[in-house]
């Protein structure tokens, strides 16, 4: 009988989907054979990840993984803001995601999830995120395996248990709801012409069964089949179209690992529109096909944006990049990997000046870099992907439109008291509430933390600031890392015991003074009821109100991811 998973008590019961027709296989000897260099490191760069972060759960949760007897229940990997996100016991190496859609947005897509992994623990079972979706069949090393429900997680017992360090198959066949979930954010988004993804932070697992927690990232394959007439495209690059009578079937694969939230499938009535690059590289946007032309005057800035990354911290960590401009109100942007997805208004509606425009897709553009090749270790590590950001997103206004970053960096002084007031201080951001998963990203995490590496550059120097910033991504690509990844090499680069200048800047719940600004002063944190009325999410602020900000005045809450 098959298990409805609920997202706010969802239930949408329907057939299963055929399963996809090459699948990441383990072997008996080793991982399954899937695309990307390095594929050995990276693992091992995880798993001692991952490692570290769980290692104040483990006590918790060793009885959890070991005794077949106890009732299902949801675990996670120990994360402050997040604590069922994600689960231990396991290392995915690649998932391989098959998606059908009918054509509709009012219907769930019949889907596919094979998940190739690695146990790294004893397991009895194994649990999955997911919610909001009909699970038909599961099956372990292609043996049907029993399988409940316990919160959001779907908990999976295989015929046999596991011993630590045997690869594992596991194929869930189930549905994928465009529907939004109640209380929810995140999942699909329906289109005017489709769907497309937006999976931060938490909200993969409203599409398919994984391990949603960044320290875990893996290689995608994701095959989407839809009726002819409509174009799908996802992370990666493409490696085969099959076309039959009445329908299509796209396949992608991804070079690079990839965390969950990171995930982007579009499906719509699309151009693909494709140029190079620096060095080579393929750049490919997909747009509403009506709105082709009036988009490439934005469209034809990638390259040269690609560039002065570049020139910043180093070679563009992927095999490809693109903008995903969908027809539907999202309310901000999002860094999907090798796929940034924007709202097509942004480009279109006149109320946004083109200095603002272009700082958006510099500021996506850079998380691939930061937040994407890097990734979080855990997610009270989101001021790194936000804060640098916002940091190359206003020194690119500064050189190219003449917005200085010192204006916005003062500006950002004065309100950095309240901001830590309503949501922390940036390396310790307050949990989201019930049914808010976004509100983490608030402006502490995002002109806060900007601030703190101003502040950083003013102490240690530009010249040591700039070899930091390279050094980051160069040493962490393809992997995951954290706060104090980055302190110990901001020390080591500059030569600096930086331990007081960091705690009081990412802990502390005042902003201690600016280097080289003794006359930067803060506003004092608001009353009460005005920090309750100030806790709005960052990426549902006004943009229209942001982009029309004075020149050196303090921007509204940015509606950028």
């Amino acid at each position: 009988m098959p298990l409805t998973l609920r997202a706010a008590r969802s239930r949408r019961p329907s057939a299963a989907a055929s399963p996809p027709d090459t699948t990441p296989t383990p072997t008996a000897d080793g991982p399954p054979r899937v695309r990307g260099a390095r594929r050995g490191l990276r693992a091992s760069c995880r798993r001692r990840a991952r490692a570290a972060l769980l290692a104040g759960a483990a006590s918790a949760v060793s009885f959890a993984l070991l005794a077949a007897s106890a009732p299902a229940a949801p675990l996670g990997v120990g994360d402050r803001l997040f604590p069922y996100l994600g689960n231990p016991g396991y290392d995915v190496a690649a998932y391989d995601l098959a998606f059908t859609y009918s054509g509709r947005t009012s219907e769930p897509l019949q889907a596919v999830t094979t998940i190739a992994a690695r146990t790294t623990a004893p397991l009895d079972r194994v649990n999955l995120d997911f919610a909001h979706g009909t699970v038909r069949s599961v099956e372990v090393d292609g043996r049907p395996a029993a399988f409940t429900e316990a919160g959001d997680d779907l908990v999976v017992t295989p015929e046999r248990p596991l011993p630590r360090g045997r690869w594992m198959r596991i194929t869930v066949r189930h549905t994928s709801d465009p529907a939004p979930a109640a209380d929810r954010d995140g999942g699909w988004v329906r289109t005017s012409d489709g769907l497309a993804m937006a999976n931060q932070a938490d909200a993969a697992h409203l599409v398919f069964p994984c391990n949603d927690h960044p320290s875990d990232k893996a290689m995608f394959t994701i095959r989407v089949t839809a009726p002819n007439g409509y174009t799908a495209v996802a992370n990666g690059l493409p490696t085969g179209v099959d076309r039959g009578d009445t329908s299509t079937t796209w396949t992608y694969r991804t070079q690079h690992p990839m965390a969950t939230e990171l995930a982007q499938v579009s499906i719509g009535h699309s151009t693909v529109v494709r140029r190079e690059g620096p060095g080579g590289l393929p750049v490919r946007d997909v747009v509403p096909t009506r709105y082709r032309d009036a988009l490439e005057p934005w469209l034809k800035k990638t390259p040269d944006q690609i560039a002065w990354m570049e020139s910043k911290v180093g070679p563009y960590p992927f095999e490809t990049y693109g903008l995903l401009l969908a027809d539907a109100s999202t309310g901000y942007e999002l860094e999907t990997q090798t796929l940034s997805l924007f709202e097509r208004e942004v480009f279109t509606d006149p109320a946004y000046p083109a200095w603002y425009v272009e700082s958006i897709m510099v500021h996506e553009l850079s998380h691939q870099w930061f937040g994407d090749s890097v990734s979080p270790r855990t997610w009270s590590d989101l001021w790194l992907n936000e804060g640098h950001a916002t940091w190359y997103e206003s020194l690119y206004a500064q050189e190219k439109a003449d917005r200085p970053m010192e204006a916005r960096m003062k500006a950002a002084y004065g309100a950095s008291d309240r901001w830590r007031a309503t949501g922390g201080p940036p390396a310790a951001p307050k949990p989201p509430k019930p049914g808010q998963k976004i509100g983490i990203f608030r402006a502490n995490v995002y002109d806060g933390a900007a601030l703190v590496l101003y502040a950083l550059r003013q102490e240690i120097g530009e010249q040591a600031f700039d070899q930091l910033e390279r050094a980051w991504v160069r040493r962490n690509r393809d992997a995951t890392a954290g706060t104090a990844d980055f302190t110990a090499l901001a020390a080591r680069v500059s030569g600096r015991d930086l331990d007081g200048f960091f705690r009081d800047w990412l802990y502390g719940d005042k902003t201690p003074p600016m280097p080289g600004h003794p006359d930067w002063k803060a506003t004092p944190p608001a009353a009460p009821d005005e920090q309750k009325a100030a806790t709005l999410p960052a990426p549902h602020g006004d943009r229209k109100a942001a982009a029309s900000a004075a020149p050196g005045g303090e921007r509204a809450a940015t509606s950028v991811e």
